[in-house]
C-alpha cells in the first residue's frame, strides 16, 4: 500500500468515526422528531379538540401568557371599558372552570 493509500484509507476511517458520532447525537432529537409528528397528526384528527390554530394557541401556555397581558394592559389603560367588557362574560361559569382547575391543582399536589 502507498503512502496515499494509507492517508486515504486513515481519512475515510476518521470520517466514519466522525459520522457514527454525529449520528449517535442526533438520534435522539430525529426519535423527538418523529414523536413529535405523530402528535401534530394526531392533533389533525377530525375529532381532535380545539380545530382552529388560533384556540390553540389561545390555549397552550404562551397564548394564556399572551392574553393575560392583554388583558392587564386594557385594566391599566381603560379601566371602564375592562369592567364593561366583564360583565358581558358569564363569569359564574368562570369562575367555577377556575375554581375547580385550583382544588384539583391542589389534591394533585398533597397527594
Amino acid at each position: 500500500m502507498s503512502e496515499s493509500e494509507s492517508a486515504r484509507s486513515e481519512t475515510l476511517a476518521r470520517l466514519a468515526r466522525s459520522r457514527a458520532e454525529i449520528r449517535r447525537v442526533l438520534e435522539p432529537a430525529a426519535r423527538r422528531d418523529q414523536e413529535d409528528k405523530a402528535e401534530r397528526l394526531a392533533e389533525h384528527s377530525p375529532g381532535a379538540f380545539p380545530r382552529s390554530k388560533t384556540m390553540k394557541l389561545l390555549l397552550s401556555g404562551r397564548g394564556l401568557g399572551t392574553v393575560g397581558a392583554v388583558v392587564g394592559g386594557l385594566v391599566m389603560a381603560r379601566p371602564a371599558l375592562a369592567f364593561r367588557l366583564l360583565r358581558m362574560l358569564p363569569t359564574g361559569a368562570i369562575a367555577r372552570m377556575l375554581m375547580l382547575k385550583a382544588v384539583s391543582a391542589f389534591r394533585s399536589r398533597h397527594e
